[in-house]
């Protein structure tokens, strides 16, 4: 096994922050429900210090295992950044303990740095998008009520 094997098992051992933060300031959602790899990202926002910072990031997810392992280590690193802060955070950063991602398994980072900018794209001073309770649920719907946001 190899070390980032390893490490995406030990993430994946106790993820964290997983699940909906129910008074996000910001949702996003990327991915596609036709090839099954989708994830939804909720930020809650704070002052500190005279800024607006990440307080709260957390996720549901679709897909393989890497990307759970990655957006977990990326809401533990998105805590106490601004949003142009996070906005500027490669998929390479968002890894976090991981390290590189292998080139086969570079779209999970892109679905996490998709889902965080979709967040991060949303008006500030407005309410989140309103979405499906679970991504479970949004997966069922049509594609038209969610934002889908195709990764390049």
């Amino acid at each position: 096994m190899s070390d980032f094997e390893e490490k995406v098992r030990e993430a994946l051992a106790s993820p964290k922050n997983q699940g909906e933060i129910a008074d996000a300031d910001a949702v996003g959602t990327v991915g596609s429900p036709a090839c099954g790899d989708m994830l939804r990202m909720w930020l809650k926002f704070t002052e500190k210090d005279g800024k607006r910072v990440i307080d709260r990031a957390s996720f549901q997810s679709f897909g393989c295992q890497t990307a759970i392992a990655v957006a977990s280590m990326a809401t533990e690193l998105l805590k106490g950044k601004t949003a142009e802060e996070a906005r500027e955070l490669s998929v390479n950063d968002l890894t976090g303990g991981l390290g590189p991602l292998p080139p086969m398994k570079i779209h999970c980072g892109q679905l996490v740095e998709g889902a965080l900018k979709s967040a991060l794209d949303q008006t500030p001073a407005a309410p989140a998008a309103p979405v499906g309770a679970t991504l479970s649920e949004a997966m069922k719907k049509p594609a038209g009520t969610i934002r889908i946001v195709p990764l390049e």
